[in-house]
């Protein structure tokens, strides 16, 4: 695992789940394509056996997903990082994380936003407050290198998740980033 940059860092579930929807769209061909728009020690990293519950710079996420947008959705770069968000969610959700996914409840998938914020970052904390029968709010703390990419593939992570819980006509919005000078991040979920 390289450990230079920032010091931030992310799981490698989220590193792999990007590779693997690239797999899914287009095969290892597309995985080749976007690869191919990275510096080579970040190409060689990616390309040994990754795990999922290993630590690796947040600043390597960051280079694959503008490289996935690049290739995926060059014109319309903020839907490819709310897909790469989805496709994240899907993996985990119906992997090792499926224990968060109770069927008519996405209160309870949202309480757990503590522990599942550690299934992908090293540093800060994620609460949760429900708002109402079906809305409540994400906040975010601490994170390092926030990212309005990062922010987007939150908000696909969540729409989704809240998805494979029950709910439907899923909204999330995002009136506080710390990337455009906010304390905090702030997401404001409502569903039917």
């Amino acid at each position: 695992m390289l450990t230079q940059g920032s010091g931030s860092r992310i799981k490698g579930g989220v590193l792999i789940s990007r590779l693997n929807m690239l797999r899914h769209h287009g095969g290892q061909g597309r995985v080749d394509e976007v690869l191919r728009r990275l510096p080579a020690e970040d190409q060689a990293l990616l390309r040994k056996m990754l795990l999922p519950v290993g630590w690796y710079p947040l600043e390597l996420n960051l280079r694959l997903d503008a490289a996935i947008a690049g290739v995926v959705s060059p014109e319309d770069e903020d839907r490819a990082f709310l897909e790469m968000g989805r496709a994240s969610a899907d993996e985990a959700l119906h992997g090792a994380q499926h224990v968060f996914v109770k069927e008519g409840e996405p209160h309870f998938l949202l309480t757990q936003a503590p522990q599942i914020y550690r299934f992908y970052y090293a540093v800060g904390s994620r609460t949760y407050e429900p708002t109402g029968p079906s809305s409540g709010v994400l906040r975010t703390f601490g994170a390092e290198n926030v990212t309005v990419p990062d922010c987007l593939t939150i908000i696909g992570w969540h729409t989704r998740a809240i998805e494979l819980c029950g709910g439907r006509a899923v909204r999330i919005s995002h009136p506080m980033c710390r990337a455009r000078g906010a304390p905090h991040c702030e997401y404001h979920c409502a569903w039917e």
